[in-house]
C-alpha cells in the first residue's frame, strides 16, 4: 500500500506548477530542437514508429503529451490526434505550435484522471511515453479510463522507462527508492533534465511502478496484451552519468547491456 492520502490534488497542484516552470525552460532546449521539428523533422523514435505503423487516418489519443511534439508528428503521418495534459503551459503551447505550423490537432489541459469530464469520443489508438506513468498513483483508474477510451478493437500502445532505472540514485550509483509502489516519492528539485543548471526550482511527486503493477492493471481493465519488451538502452540521453553507445541510443556509463532502460507495451481492446 502506498503511504498517501486519497486526496492526491496538492500533489498533482505541485506537478503541474513544476512542469509550467520545465516547459519555459524545454520550449527553446536543445533537447526538443523545436527549431529542426518546425522545419519538418519528426520527434517520434523507431521504437513507437514501428509498434504503430501506418498510423493514417486513425484517430490517436496522446496522454500526457507534454507540449505536443509527438502528438504532431503523429499527425504528420495521418494520424487525427488528440493530445492531453496536466500542464496549462504545455497545451498552450502546443496549441502554438499546431496554429503556427498548420498541423490539425485538438489538446487539451486536463488530469488523465479527471478526462471524463473532458472528452467524450473513443480511439482507434491510444499512446502515452517516457516519464509518464511515475507521475500517477493509480495505475488500475488509468488502466480503466484507457479501456473506456478505446474503441472495440483499439490499440494500447507505451514505451515508458524500465522501473529498475527509478530504483536507482540521480547518477546510478545505489538503489535508492522501492521497486514496487511503496511510498509517494517527494523531490526537490532544480534545473530539468534539458537543462540541469536551469534556474527553475520546484517540488514534485511520484510514485514507482513495476512491470507487474502495469501489466495486471491492463489486464484488470480487461485489455489483452500482445506484447512486453524491455530494452537495455535509453532513447534520450535525459539521466545523469549517461554515454551514447553508437547506435543513437544512451546508456548508464560502464552498463552497457547489463541494465534494462526502458520497456514497451502494446495491448487491445477486444
Amino acid at each position: 500500500m502506498i503511504d498517501t492520502p486519497l486526496d492526491y490534488t496538492p500533489f498533482f497542484e505541485a506537478n503541474k506548477e513544476g512542469w509550467n516552470k520545465r516547459t519555459a525552460v524545454h520550449k527553446s532546449s536543445a533537447f526538443y530542437d523545436v527549431d529542426s521539428f518546425k522545419k519538418g523533422k519528426s520527434s517520434l523514435q523507431k521504437t513507437e514508429l514501428d509498434a504503430l505503423g501506418n498510423v493514417t487516418n486513425k484517430s490517436l489519443l496522446h496522454l500526457q503529451c507534454h507540449f505536443g511534439l509527438d502528438t504532431l508528428s503523429w499527425a504528420r503521418m495521418g494520424a487525427k490526434v488528440t493530445g492531453i495534459d496536466l500542464s496549462n503551459s504545455a497545451i498552450e503551447y502546443a496549441k502554438e505550435l499546431s496554429t503556427e505550423l498548420k498541423i490539425p490537432a485538438d489538446f487539451i489541459c486536463c488530469n488523465v484522471y479527471d478526462l471524463k469530464d473532458c472528452l467524450q469520443q473513443p480511439y482507434d489508438i491510444i499512446f502515452t511515453s517516457y516519464g509518464v506513468i511515475g507521475w500517477l498513483p493509480n495505475l488500475q483508474k488509468w488502466a480503466e479510463i484507457i479501456r473506456d477510451y478505446l474503441k472495440p478493437g483499439g490499440i494500447f500502445y507505451m514505451v515508458e522507462f524500465h522501473p529498475v532505472v527509478w530504483m536507482m540514485d540521480e547518477n546510478f550509483e545505489k538503489i535508492k527508492y522501492y521497486y514496487h509502489n511503496e511510498e509517494t516519492i517527494i523531490i526537490e528539485s532544480k534545473g530539468t533534465y534539458t537543462d540541469r543548471d536551469a534556474p527553475i526550482e520546484y517540488v514534485e511527486y511520484s510514485w514507482n511502478h513495476s512491470l507487474g503493477e502495469v501489466v495486471n492493471s491492463l489486464i484488470g481493465a480487461g485489455l489483452t496484451i500482445q506484447s512486453l519488451n524491455e530494452y537495455p538502452f535509453s532513447n534520450y540521453n535525459c539521466f545523469n552519468n549517461m554515454e551514447a553507445n553508437g547506435e543513437g541510443s544512451w546508456t548508464v556509463k560502464g552498463m552497457k547491456n547489463k541494465l534494462p532502460m526502458m520497456y514497451s507495451i502494446k495491448a487491445v481492446k477486444p
